[in-house]
């Protein structure tokens, strides 16, 4: 498995009650544990992720192997610069044998969905997500409609193509959970992937393997994994540090120490653990928090980078001790 990038750090075991999914998504996505275990991280810890990478990469399918593998209703929105929130949403349509108004849900009411290329709609349209990102309702004339369980939203944008795109603001950011790119394929993934595909695409042979029932269940005991006080406290002194940088113009939110707890609390089910080790922090803290740290003009003008700098944050806090689960 590829390490993380900026820290090195490498997780190869897996809870083998997620086991039978991973094994199910791998058929169509080659050489990508690192990303599907961020995706069961975000999963698991009730967030979204924003994928951000080129075009052909994987990551549609990504999403479509694992809303399968999962038995969850699959719905995608194509986001474009004419896409209205009510596109998004749903409207009430009125009935004329009722003479009342009904509500028709958008695609947004889905279990896992794909919201390609977000960053080519309108401001406007995006607003439209942040209630159903936060709170997981829907409302549309007066009336707040729920959204099914679990509901998971994994948004795509492409880095590449500026002309057209409108940047996500940062209280949209701050709604992911995680951000993170599925890189290119190795030449050995790269050749296996051709093998694959030489008569049909994977993704019309694989089936569901778990029910959503099972990844409530999972999120349950997900929530009752056990993170000590040294932990937490080494968790908040990550975040605190992204505040009183002198490269950084806005830093990391409490919403943001709470996404890492909950991440790592995640990290450390599917990693197969009851409890969290300060390398689970470690290991997701550029995936949590790079997207919600804006650094100053001078530190954006002179290279630096956002993911190598929340690294250089998490290597100067003193990593906490635990006697009985080893140490980083």
């Amino acid at each position: 498995m590829a390490p993380n990038k900026t820290t090195g750090l490498t997780l190869d075991t897996w809870n083998p009650t997620v086991l039978p999914v991973v094994e199910n998504i791998s058929k169509v996505i080659v050489g990508k544990d690192d990303v599907i275990r961020l995706v069961f991280v975000a999963l698991l810890a009730s967030g979204h992720c924003l994928i951000e990478d080129v075009p052909g990469v994987g990551k549609t399918m990504m999403v479509r192997a694992l809303a399968v593998s999962l038995g969850c209703d699959f719905k995608r929105v194509q986001f474009t610069p004419d896409l209205l929130p009510s596109d998004v949403t749903g409207v009430s349509i009125y009935n004329q044998k009722t003479q009342e108004f009904e509500f028709r849900s958008g695609p947004i009411f889905g279990q896992v969905v794909l919201a390609d290329e977000i960053n080519r709609t309108s401001p406007k349209t995006q607003s439209a997500l942040l209630e159903a990102l936060e709170e997981r309702n829907v409302t549309a004339d007066g009336q707040t409609y729920p959204l099914p369980t679990p509901f998971m939203v994994l948004a795509t944008e492409n880095p590449i193509e500026f002309e057209g795109t409108f940047p996500l603001p940062e209280a949209q950011l701050d709604r992911f959970l995680l951000k993170f790119s599925m890189g290119y394929p190795s030449l050995a993934d790269e050749l296996n992937i051709l093998d694959r595909q030489r008569v049909r695409h994977p993704i019309e042979d694989i089936t569901a393997v778990v029910t959503p029932e099972d990844v409530l269940a999972w999120r349950k005991e997900t929530a009752e994994v056990f993170v000590d006080p040294a932990v937490r406290r080494y968790l908040v002194e990550i975040v605190q540090s992204t505040r009183n940088h002198h490269q950084v113009y806005l830093g990391a939110s409490p919403r943001a120490s709470i996404a890492l707890f909950k991440a790592s609390q995640a990290l450390a089910f599917v990693s197969g653990r009851s409890y969290v080790v300060p390398d689970d922090i470690r290991y997701l803290a550029p995936y949590v928090l790079a997207h919600r740290v804006l650094l100053s003009a001078d530190a954006r003008l002179s290279g630096t980078d956002v993911m190598d700098f929340v690294d250089s944050i998490v290597s100067r806090i003193a990593v906490p001790v635990l006697q009985g689960v080893g140490r980083s």
